[in-house]
């Protein structure tokens, strides 16, 4: 029986462009288990959208001297081309400035109030004299209490990966340069998570089974460490979320940007439902214990992913369901989260700022989509921080894409079409000698060996054994030698050949969630008239709050995931290679370009 698989996919702010670590950090490894997912036939909804209410969005609006819904749109467009670019299919990619997200966003709101889960406090903020106002958080940094990092941001410190109380900051200064700073009061909404913390304790042990020990090992050792205090969930801010409390001096408060964005998984299914013209599907994934929610995420979000979302669903828990949808069920946790480390570059830290990065849509104007998205899967930081290194990018493009496995498609394609007049030998399968039959089975066996690795959401062991197969083909090919054996026993070749392309049939739907673009290619050389997967699109939505694109994707129904359907006779199409091989040049001028 299908089943319901929810890939959340953290949404980036509006205000940079899209590296490399961010699509190994996140998208990618989202698109490759979506992908596996549709090809077993489960139902799979993908969602993320452009965060446009974070504080770097308006410092970056700020710094280009124009309103906040221009650059947030600028930047958001940008990221729906680099996603078609490398083929990441968001069955919605959305934004969180649209109506849906309002209302979605309130009612959780108003479910934790309504289940008791929400206090006013008065605390204290920075504010600026000079500027006559309470700045962000994020516009404020100093030194961090805890490590003494000196770049932390007044409510999360990026080096030692604490949540920090905004008034504890050491030497605070605003990165707008508005002059000296003041503690003032001011009034806020706190959710209260000591109250949920022995249930999040309790989610948290009974996900050990999956979860990586990275991550699990973070959030509990963070909650034993220091327990689940409450923190504020509203802002004094101009952009963003209206707090829904009818109630003076509340008008210039907004809902805190990290409570919200993580909502968007939540408001982004709704709005997908909407725009499908399938208004309650989104309950297929959210009000469904059987449903299974994977969130992908960096490392310095696992916090925020493992307890404080997971407690705002079970603080929220049925009432959101009675405001929003009329009924009492609990919403669906996640059960999975299985965040990244970080990619470095060369030996040092990708820098935005200082140039030191390699961009997503740059990169794509060079390279292919499916040789970039290779390197960042074989490379991908699962258990540890990985490194972007343009030589071995080269080495594995020519040595493994092109030499194991492009060469094996492509010289087994163009034998068997110059020699069997353009089709699949067309033997007696039942003529299958014990080594054809051995090879078969070897590959078969790979669609349950590779695929508990993509189950597991194990990328890098995923291709890695998918690899290891194609090399077993090439031997089975020096063994057997068809080019010769055409020569003096063509009903041997034919076996031969035979079988090699049953074996690449099936390693090819084996390497699809990874090289889609490749294999959809490959596909269509075999005589297939279906398509792998489905089709990719933007579409203009019509909002209250503005019109703004969506990333879409309409999917093939039905089960792929399934060793070669190849025939007999099976008429192929006149094949071309599927990757290029790469000029050793190309790594000093890519060196050449960081930095400046």
């Amino acid at each position: 029986m299908p089943e319901n698989i929810l890939i959340a996919i953290a949404w980036p702010y509006a205000n940079a462009e899209i590296h490399v670590g961010n699509i190994t950090g996140s998208h990618l490894p989202g698109d490759i288990v979506a992908r596996y997912h549709r090809l077993k036939g489960n139902k799979v909804l993908m969602v993320s959208g452009t965060d446009s209410h974070g504080t770097p969005v308006t410092l970056a609006a700020d710094k280009e001297g124009k309103p906040v819904e221009e650059v947030y749109k600028k930047y958001h467009n940008g990221f729906l081309e680099l996603f078609q670019g490398f083929g990441i299919t968001y069955d919605l990619f959305t934004t969180t400035h649209t109506e849906n997200h309002f209302k979605v966003s309130q009612a959780i709101f108003l479910a934790l109030m309504r289940n008791g889960y929400l206090f006013k406090q008065t605390s204290k903020q920075w504010y600026s004299p000079a500027a006559k106002r309470f700045l962000p958080d994020r516009y404020v940094e100093g030194t961090c209490y805890l490590c003494g990092f000196e770049g932390a941001r007044s409510d999360q410190c990026d080096n030692c990966g604490n949540v920090l109380e905004p008034e504890k900051l050491l030497n605070p200064r605003a990165k707008t340069g508005d002059g000296a700073l003041e503690l003032r009061e001011t009034e806020h909404f706190y959710l209260d998570l000591s109250k949920l913390e022995p249930e999040v304790k309790k989610f948290l042990k009974e996900r050990a089974a999956h979860m990586r020990e990275t991550v699990l090992g973070e959030s509990l050792g963070k909650i034993e460490a220091e327990g689940l205090k409450p923190r504020p969930i509203t802002r004094d801010l101009d952009w963003g979320i209206p707090v829904p409390v009818d109630e003076p001096g509340w008008e210039g408060k907004k809902l805190y940007v990290w409570f919200e964005a993580v909502i968007g998984y939540l408001s982004a299914a709704i709005e997908w439902a909407q725009v499908s013209g399938q208004k309650d599907a989104w309950r297929e994934w959210w009000a469904n214990p059987r449903a299974r929610q994977f969130y992908f995420i960096g490392k310095d979000n696992i916090f925020f992913h493992t307890s404080l979302w997971p407690a705002q669903l079970m603080g929220a828990g049925s009432a959101f369901m009675q405001i929003f949808a009329g009924e009492e069920t609990p919403l669906t946790l996640p059960f999975d989260v299985p965040a990244n480390q970080f990619m470095n570059l060369e030996g040092k830290k990708i820098s935005g700022s200082r140039n030191w990065a390699v961009w997503g849509r740059d990169a794509l104007t060079r390279y292919d989509a499916d040789a970039l998205r290779y390197y960042l899967t074989v490379n991908m930081p699962e258990a540890k921080d990985s490194d972007w290194d343009w030589a071995e990018f080269v080495a594995r493009n020519n040595n493994e894409l092109v030499a194991t496995w492009g060469n094996l498609a492509n010289r087994m394609l163009s034998f068997a079409y110059k020699h069997w007049e353009g089709h699949v030998p067309a033997v007696d399968e039942n003529a299958l000698r014990p080594a054809d039959l051995e090879l078969l089975a070897a590959i078969e066996n790979g669609f349950h060996t590779v695929g508990a690795e993509y189950e597991a959401v194990h990328l890098r062991s995923a291709v890695a054994e998918t690899m290891k197969l194609a090399t077993a083909v090439n031997q089975y090919l020096d063994l057997n030698a068809p080019w010769s054996a055409v020569k003096t026993d063509k009903d041997s070749a034919a076996l031969t050949v035979f079988t090699a392309l049953k074996a690449i049939d099936s390693l090819k739907v084996l390497f699809s969630p990874v090289l889609p673009f490749t294999a959809e290619k490959l596909h269509t050389f075999l005589g297939y008239e279906t398509p792998l997967f489905g089709e990719q699109y933007i579409e203009e939505i019509h909002d209250a709050l503005g019109t703004h694109n969506g990333l879409r994707y309409r999917p093939v129904e039905g089960v792929q995931w399934k060793p070669s359907q190849l025939k007999p006779g099976q008429k192929l199409k006149q094949p071309s290679p599927l990757f290029k091989k790469l000029d050793e040049s190309i790594v000093e001028e890519e060196r050449a370009r960081l930095g400046k």
